[in-house]
């Protein structure tokens, strides 16, 4: 079975709204695997509102699961504020939203979405609602994202946010799920995937991210995405 993924900017900063759905035969959800990107995500599927904490490995839908999908993906550290709950409480979990938020209220935002002509639109208002309600997002955790994902060390992110190692490492679990170390290494990923994907040379890209050489970029991609590159690549796919 095919599907098609579209993805937009979203209104609320930061984000990503994407849907995605069946082409043809409306079967079982065969979907490809979920890479981690440091990222949470608020789901919808008719007649669910669910949150995707954030991932350490790769997540395999379950085959069992129908789409049509849309989904809210929250920059990295947005999440928390927004759901009320720590992220680590959600690493590598899926779980209901009315598990985290009062069920007669999920009930009637699900009712709303599941009624709307555009689902994704209206799970992105939700969003939105639901940050107009939260605190403000810390700016020190977007300073901390930022330098992770511009390609710096740790201890130069600690040094650039005025935090020692270990309080650093305690407010990455509030808001990331996971430790700075395990955020860099994802992030890393995601722009080295990109970078691949672009057809920048799998050792020049190796490089300009920071691996030791291709073989590092290999193996930490296939430890974190549970697939070899060439998987993951149309361009080296089509090369077999």
């Amino acid at each position: 079975m095919s599907f098609e993924y579209l993805e937009r900017a979203s209104r609320l900063p930061g984000a990503v709204v994407w849907t995605k759905r069946a082409l043809g035969h409306t079967g079982a959800n065969q979907a490809g695997p979920v890479l981690p990107d440091g990222c949470m995500d608020l789901l919808w599927t008719e007649g669910r509102l669910l949150v995707a904490g954030p991932d350490t490995r790769v997540f395999r839908p379950d085959p069992g699961l129908r789409g049509p999908w849309a989904g809210v993906r929250l920059r990295p550290g947005a999440a928390p504020a927004l759901l009320g709950v720590p992220a680590h409480e959600l690493r590598d979990r899926r779980v209901e939203l009315a598990d985290l938020r009062p069920a007669a209220e999920v009930r009637r935002h699900t009712e709303r979405i599941d009624a709307a002509p555009d689902p994704a639109t209206a799970l992105e208002a939700l969003a939105l609602c639901l940050s107009a309600e939260a605190p403000p997002e810390d700016p020190l955790i977007r300073a901390v994202a930022a330098s992770l994902a511009a390609g710096r060390s740790v201890a130069a992110t600690a040094e650039t946010v005025g935090l020692g190692a270990r309080k650093l490492h305690r407010r990455s679990l509030t808001a990331f799920g996971y430790g700075p170390k395990t955020l860099a290494r994802v992030l890393r990923m995601q722009r080295a995937l990109a970078l691949a994907r672009s057809g920048v040379p799998l050792a020049a890209t190796a490089a300009r991210t920071g691996y030791a050489d291709q073989s590092h970029l290999s193996r930490d991609v296939r430890e974190l995405a549970g697939l070899p590159m060439r998987a993951l690549l149309p361009s080296l796919q089509r090369r077999k």
